[in-house]
C-alpha cells in the first residue's frame, strides 16, 4: 500500500509533468471557415498558414464549396447544428489560443458562430478573434448573403480582436449602418491623384469603420487598383494596409508584387495573425510579422503553376527555401 507521502509524491510529479507539457505544446488556432476545393483559399489557406508557421491548426468547416483558381460553381452550407457540434467538440478538448473567422456564407451561420464564440470567449477572454468578413471570391463569386452583413455587424464583429476587410467589404459594412456616409467616404478615393491622398483616404475609412464596430480594424488596401485612375502614369502604387487601433493608426507599406496568382491571399492574411497571436505576439507585432508572411508567399506563388486562373500563394515558400 502506498504511504501518503508515496501519492504527494505522485501528485507533485504529475503535476509537474502536465505544467511541462503545456510549456512544450504547439500552439493550437482554429479556423471557423469554408472549405475550397482548389485548395488556394478558405480553410485549406488557413491550415496551411497555421502550418507554416509554427502552429497547429484546427478547423470548424461552416460551408463546402465547389472551386478552383477560375470560379466557383457550387456551394454546399453545412447545418448549424453541424456547426455547433465541430465547435464544441473542439473547444471541449483542444487549448486554443487564437481564433479566426472566414466565410460564413448566411445570416443564420453567422449567429450561429457568434453565439458559440460569445460562449467561449465568456470563459477565455485572452484568446483574440480575428474576423475576416468575407464576401466575394477572388473570382468575383459571391460568398455572403446580403442579410448576413447586418447579422455581422450586430453579432460577430463586437467580439473580435481584430476584423480585417478589404476595401469593398470595409464599405459594404459600413453602408450596413449608414449608406450615405459609406458613398461619401469613397468618392474621394476615385478622385485621388497621389498615393498619399489615397493612402489618407484608407485611413479615414478604417477609422469609421472602427469607429462603427468599437474593434481593432486592419483595412487591407489591395483594391486602391480600382481607384487609381487620376494617378500619375509613371506613379508605382504599393499595397497599403492600415491598422487603427485605440485611436492610433499605423500605415503598412510594400511593394506591389505583379502576378495573377493572389488566390486566397486575404484568408492566408488573417490566419497568419492568428497565428503570430497564438504564439504571443501583440496586435501591431502580429499583424506586420504576417504582411511580411504573405508578402514571400505572394512572391514565390508563380513557381507553384496551379491553375489556369487566379493561382494561390505559396504558403510553405519559406520552407523549401531552407531545404535548398
Amino acid at each position: 500500500m502506498s504511504s501518503g507521502k508515496d501519492v504527494s509524491s505522485v501528485k507533485r510529479n504529475q503535476a509537474h509533468h502536465t505544467e511541462q507539457s503545456a510549456q512544450l505544446a504547439m500552439p493550437v488556432a482554429l479556423t471557423i471557415a469554408g472549405s475550397d476545393s482548389g485548395g488556394g483559399a478558405g480553410i485549406q489557406a488557413d491550415i496551411k498558414s497555421f502550418s507554416a508557421l509554427g502552429v497547429y491548426g484546427a478547423s470548424v468547416l461552416t460551408a463546402t464549396t465547389a472551386q478552383n483558381t477560375r470560379a466557383v460553381t457550387d456551394i454546399h452550407d453545412l447545418p448549424q447544428a453541424h456547426i455547433q457540434a465541430q465547435m464544441a467538440a473542439v473547444f471541449d478538448d483542444l487549448d486554443v489560443r487564437a481564433i479566426k473567422t472566414g466565410m460564413l456564407g448566411r445570416a443564420a451561420v453567422v449567429a450561429t458562430v457568434a453565439d458559440g464564440l460569445r460562449r467561449f470567449l465568456d470563459v477565455h477572454a485572452d484568446v483574440p478573434l480575428i474576423v475576416d468578413p468575407v464576401m466575394v471570391a477572388k473570382s468575383g463569386d459571391m460568398l455572403l448573403a446580403s442579410d448576413a452583413v447586418s447579422a455581422m455587424m450586430a453579432q460577430l464583429l463586437p467580439l473580435a480582436t481584430l476584423v480585417t476587410p478589404n476595401l469593398p467589404e470595409a464599405l459594404t459594412l459600413l453602408a450596413a449602418s449608414d449608406p450615405e456616409r459609406a458613398q461619401e467616404l469613397e468618392i474621394p478615393l476615385g478622385s485621388a491623384t497621389t498615393v498619399p491622398q489615397l493612402a489618407a483616404q484608407l485611413e479615414v475609412i478604417a477609422r469609421a469603420l472602427a469607429a462603427e464596430i468599437g474593434v481593432p480594424v486592419l483595412l487591407k488596401g489591395g483594391h486602391l487598383t480600382d481607384y487609381s485612375s487620376n494617378l500619375p502614369a509613371d506613379a508605382e502604387l504599393p499595397v497599403i494596409d492600415v491598422l487603427v487601433e485605440c485611436q492610433e493608426a499605423t500605415l503598412f507599406s510594400s511593394k506591389r508584387i505583379a502576378t495573377s496568382n493572389t488566390h486566397g491571399t486575404g484568408c492566408t492574411l488573417s490566419a497568419a495573425i492568428a497565428a503570430r497571436l497564438a504564439l504571443g505576439d501583440e496586435l501591431k507585432q502580429a499583424v506586420a510579422a504576417a504582411r511580411d508572411y504573405l508578402h514571400g508567399a505572394i512572391a514565390a506563388a508563380d513557381q507553384l503553376h496551379i491553375g489556369s486562373g487566379h493561382g494561390p500563394v505559396h504558403h510553405f515558400y519559406a520552407m523549401l527555401r531552407q531545404q535548398r
